[in-house]
């Protein structure tokens, strides 16, 4: 039930938009074990002039800041496997891997509304934290 804010520097054509989308969500898929139906990713576009950068970057147009939100609980091997697998996705759509920074917010699941305005931690949300 991970949250998804992917950040970028420029426009990109609403197909490669979806593939960045996808590249996240799959990787968060395959470290975290959500459900493929589990998908809760938005894209912000900002003018690269709203959005700086480190210098030293080679291609400081294809930076991507990815900010997510998850239930307190995953281990750090899918944390990192989790890191690897979202730059490794990245790739080949052209965003180099030290171009992306991520940032991974860990909330207990008495902090998520879900169904219906529930506490997530009264609900049975169909899939394992502690991966």
């Amino acid at each position: 039930m991970p949250s998804v804010l992917i950040e970028v520097r420029q426009q990109y054509p609403v197909a490669v938009e979806l593939e960045i989308m996808e590249a996240v969500h799959t990787a968060l898929r395959d470290a975290f074990k959500i459900m493929a139906s589990d998908r809760n990713v938005r894209l912000i576009v900002h003018e690269a002039h709203r959005f700086q950068c480190p210098p030293e970057k080679a291609k400081p147009e294809c930076y991507t800041l990815i900010s997510i939100d998850a239930f307190l609980g995953r281990s750090l091997d899918a944390k990192r496997q989790l890191y690897k697998l979202i730059v490794h996705n990245l790739e080949p759509i052209g965003i180099p891997k030290d171009h992306v920074k991520i940032m991974l917010r860990e909330l207990p699941s008495e902090n998520f509304g879900v169904r219906g305005g529930q506490a997530a931690c009264d609900v049975n949300l169909g899939f394992k934290i502690d991966v």
